[in-house]
């Protein structure tokens, strides 16, 4: 069954760490661009950061930068976002998904275009 599951949220103070996982099953990351995107309850969707191999290639949104890492294992065909420093407007359901194209870049966190394969989303509370 070709999936990207995903898992590490929760419920957090301000200031606190988060990691989510996305796992891929049925076929390999490497050629994907992989994105993490959220929606907050009322709002649009948005991208969050997204990485991709050969090359390697990293973006985040504004928002994030300097909180949130993005990295990938290709051994367990998985990537993670390292979320520290979480604020209460970091709450949303996050999303993992994965496509052939565009490459990872601010346009492509931008512009949310088709995926071959999303994830069910993992809640991401931050409240004290």
């Amino acid at each position: 069954q070709l999936q990207l599951v995903e898992s590490g949220g929760g419920l957090v103070q301000p200031g606190g760490s988060l990691r989510l996982s996305c796992a891929a099953s049925g076929f390999s990351l490497d050629y994907y661009t992989i994105g993490w995107f959220r929606q907050a309850p009322g709002k649009e969707r948005e991208g969050v950061s997204c990485i991709r191999s050969r090359p390697d290639t990293t973006s985040y949104a504004n928002s994030v930068i300097g909180r949130f890492t993005i990295s990938r294992d290709n051994a367990k065909n998985t990537v993670s976002l390292q979320m520290n420093n979480l604020r209460p407007e970091d709450t949303a359901v996050y999303y993992c998904a994965a496509t052939r194209w565009p490459p990872c870049s601010n346009y492509y966190l931008d512009s949310n275009p088709r995926h071959d394969y999303w994830g069910q989303g993992t809640q991401v509370t931050v409240s004290s």
